[in-house]
């Protein structure tokens, strides 16, 4: 399991955040639940400000914190019990719990995958994955890329070869000016600014080329806190759950509610309409037969093989896993009732 520097520990702490000695006592006396994000705000978390603002978790009994995203990301912090739930993209969780961290999967935030690859529609040249061959990408450094990206050129029967120019969020502005060829993005949210900026992009969905659909985004805790309050944690997906409905329901409030709740981050209401918007035309809140939140077994364990076989799972001592973990053990959707 990862561990938290002193330091970190120090500035949590000084921070006011609960440390995992600390906690039990306040959350005895008054059920506080603490919320790790796992990049800054987005409508990826609007059920929560939604629970939040609008009662839901008073309602049940429980005083909701949302923590501001930092440095340490959020399943480290639900690991050490800093944070009791945290979002978590699926590539965190899969990755942390097989080298060791105590992290359970207990809501699915997106129930597809929303995940794309990119590239200017001017280039008439790329047709198909295939056409991606011998072109450059602009990434963003993991390992989980490469595996992507060469499935999906090679399930269209190119070679899966291509150069890697590490750039972090700056490939979005090096797409736009032609310095890489083609990039990975999150659809409604990359996707939907680059409509509202006038980009014209073209895209591949991942799971039209070899890739297995996935939840893309999960909400965490630890085994330790789950077993430890599980009326509590119950309460809370549940609330949460409610959030997550409301935007599906009444997505103008919702928008409003999360940027009056994030004024100084999200300075740009147009771009959280569209986003809500893609998120539910595109039926990822709330499936089109109706599933929200609930995480699909199939789904976990088709991601969880594609991981395992292509090398991405390590152990806690770096180490290529030799067994394919019960990915059982990854997610449960007790809590939603």
């Amino acid at each position: 399991m990862t561990e938290l520097t002193r330091r970190q520990a120090l500035l949590l702490a000084l921070a006011g955040l609960p440390l995992a000695g600390a906690a039990t006592s306040a959350r005895a006396a008054g059920q506080k639940i603490t919320v790790a994000l796992d990049w800054t705000v987005n409508t990826n978390h609007i059920g929560l400000f939604v629970a939040r603002d609008k009662g839901f978790y008073r309602d049940a009994g429980l005083d909701v914190e949302i923590l501001p995203y930092g440095d340490t990301g959020s399943g480290t912090l639900v690991a050490n019990r800093v944070a009791d739930f945290g979002i978590s993209g699926a590539l965190g969780l899969f990755t942390q719990k097989s080298a060791g961290a105590d992290l359970k999967a207990v809501y699915a935030v997106v129930q597809s995958e929303t995940g794309r690859v990119v590239f200017n529609a001017n280039r008439a040249e790329i047709k198909s994955p295939r056409n991606l061959d011998g072109l450059t990408y602009g990434g963003f450094g993991s390992a989980w890329e490469n595996a992507l990206i060469s499935t999906i050129i090679r399930h269209d029967g190119g070679k899966g070869e291509f150069k890697t120019v590490s750039l972090g969020t700056s490939a979005y502005e090096a797409l736009a000016t032609g310095a890489v060829d083609f990039t990975l993005e999150v659809s409604t949210w990359e996707g939907v600014e680059a409509e509202l900026k006038g980009l014209m992009q073209r895209t591949f969905r991942y799971a039209d080329y070899g890739v297995p659909d996935e939840h893309t985004t999960f909400i965490i805790s630890s085994n330790a806190f789950l077993s430890a309050n599980p009326k509590a944690s119950s309460a809370f997906v549940q609330a949460t759950r409610r959030g997550y409905e409301f935007a599906v329901d009444q997505p103008r409030e919702a928008s409003d509610l999360l940027v009056a709740a994030n004024k100084d981050a999200l300075t740009n209401p147009a771009l959280i309409d569209a986003s809500l918007k893609a998120l539910n035309d595109g039926h990822f809140l709330k499936s089109a037969a109706g599933a929200i939140g609930t995480i699909d077994k199939a789904k976990v364990e088709a991601m969880g093989r594609y991981l395992f076989s292509s090398g991405i799972l390590l152990d806690g001592d770096g180490k290529q896993l030799k067994e394919k973990p019960d990915f059982d053990s990854y997610f449960s959707n007790a809590f939603l009732g």
